[in-house]
């Protein structure tokens, strides 16, 4: 089971990125673009996530992923429940995430220098 400390280290960690509180919420961002944002009682964890690929993946694992409100449908994002996440998963999603707003030379960096996996 994952929770928010599992991954918070990562919000500071990976190039560009940064911690901010939004009205109570602890979200992570590159610029002003947030990559994950987790709900108020730190259940679930939003994320950026393709907008083609998110159907499949909430339907491979239902209980474990959730489709965006209505209203980020337009966004590349989908949610996924903290305690269905083992924290090795969960750190990846927000690496994968994180990738997503990044110039791929900055990915590429991390990479390097990440050989693993943010394990």
């Amino acid at each position: 089971m994952a929770v928010v400390d599992d991954v918070l280290a990562l919000g500071g960690e990976l190039e560009r990125s940064y911690q901010v509180y939004v009205h109570g919420r602890l979200k992570f961002r590159v610029g002003q673009i947030v990559f994950v944002a987790f709900s108020l009682d730190e259940a679930v964890m939003g994320f950026g996530f393709p907008k083609d690929e998110r159907a499949a993946l909430v339907a491979s694992e239902p209980d474990k992923f959730q489709l965006p409100s209505p209203s980020d449908m337009r966004f590349n994002w989908v949610h996924a429940r903290l305690a269905a996440l083992d924290p090795v998963e969960a750190r990846e999603l927000v690496v994968d995430a994180w990738r997503m707003v990044v110039p791929k030379k900055v990915s590429r960096a991390y990479d390097l220098t990440h050989p693993v996996g943010p394990g």
